[in-house]
């Protein structure tokens, strides 16, 4: 038993040698692996970057609910944001937990077979060669280690195709984001150059109308004073005029009056006589 967990711990430190992970394509256990970031913050990076997209920094990982400045010291000269995975070394306190953890499973696949029932009347040679079958007993201990290498190495195989494929989704994910930036760029730079033509159409239009205003002022002051001369001359000669008119008229009812007494007196003279 205590073999077994030494080889485990040994396949979890060569598995763990190189120290280069990419947050961005790892895996969960890979995440984990990581000093400090357990499962539920591995799980924590993985929905993050499912749901915002890759990190283009290793300082983004701390956009991450539950990783702080003393967590990211610690791990940020062992992580990524491009390139392949090569998991951390695992800590020793995780190679004991995942190593305990591992081997109440493994414990049956590592006990040896049972020795079959022996007859009831065993010969001697028989007898002589249960030592020998009890020194080769090892062999099938040996094949569950090798079975229990074998998934691994399988697993290895399968991560490194989907990181593989994670990265190439990264990278497309990367030239797509730099795409829209451009795009945002381009768009930015047309709505400056439209604004900055549309302000100087509306500055010339401003000055035209400034200088038509100020004309028109000009115009209108020098007029004035002809304007009002006339006024003033037109309204002396209508006074004048309408005195005139009632003098005449004055004249012409008093004539009329005389006219009229001197009849009536003359007709009252006849009627006297």
């Amino acid at each position: 038993m205590k073999r077994f967990v030494l080889l485990l711990v040994t396949l979890l430190f060569s598995v763990f040698a190189l120290a280069a992970v990419n947050i961005n394509t790892a895996t969960k256990e890979e995440l984990d692996a990581l000093p400090e970031i357990g499962p539920v913050k591995a799980q924590a990076i993985v929905d993050y970057r499912a749901k915002n997209g890759p990190f283009k920094t290793p300082e983004d990982i701390m956009k991450v609910s539950g990783i702080k400045e003393g967590t990211f010291g610690k791990i940020k000269g062992m992580i990524s944001v491009s390139g392949a995975t090569t998991p951390v070394a695992a800590t020793p306190a995780k190679v004991e937990t995942k190593a305990a953890a591992a081997a109440p499973a493994a414990a049956p696949a590592a006990a040896p077979p049972p020795p079959p029932a022996p007859a009831a009347k065993a010969a001697a040679p028989a007898a002589a060669a249960a030592p020998a079958a009890a020194a080769a007993a090892p062999a099938p201990k040996a094949d569950a280690k090798a079975a229990a290498a074998a998934p691994a190495a399988k697993d290895t195989k399968m991560t490194k195709a989907e990181q593989a494929k994670a990265d190439k989704a990264a990278k497309a994910k990367a030239k797509e984001d730099a795409a829209k930036d451009a795009k945002a760029k381009s768009d930015a730079k047309d709505a400056d150059a439209k604004a900055k033509k549309d302000a100087d159409a509306k500055a010339k239009v401003d000055a035209k109308a400034k200088k038509d205003a100020d004309a028109k002022a000009k115009k209108d002051a020098k007029a004035t004073p002809v304007t009002d001369a006339k006024e003033s001359k037109a309204k002396t000669d209508k006074a004048a005029k309408d005195e005139k008119a009632a003098a005449a008229k004055a004249a012409k009812d008093a004539k009329a009056a005389d006219a009229k007494a001197a009849k009536d007196a003359k007709a009252a003279a006849t009627t006297t006589k």
